[in-house]
């Protein structure tokens, strides 16, 4: 882990952005993220909301199929293992 000095010299651990990642971003979630971060842009901070704004301009599914609250809730378990 990597340590800054703050004012009075003291060294503060931070954490780095992708510190817990063994890979870089696919394009896959480089677009979901490009997505779902347009979304609250947009204002749209509800899961309903998002999934429609996924399934209007994001990429589709891992699976192919449309996106869904459920399918987004398992990418985001997956995503976050």
């Amino acid at each position: 882990m990597t340590t800054t000095p703050i004012q009075g010299g003291t060294d503060v651990p931070y954490l780095e952005p992708n510190q817990s990642r063994s890979a870089p971003p696919t394009e896959f979630e480089n677009q979901l993220g490009d997505t779902i971060e347009s979304a609250y842009a947009a204002g749209v901070h509800e899961l309903e909301g998002v999934v429609d704004r996924l399934n209007a301009d994001g990429p589709p599914p891992p699976d192919g199929d449309i996106w869904t609250a459920e399918r987004f809730r398992l990418l985001m378990v997956e995503l976050g293992r």
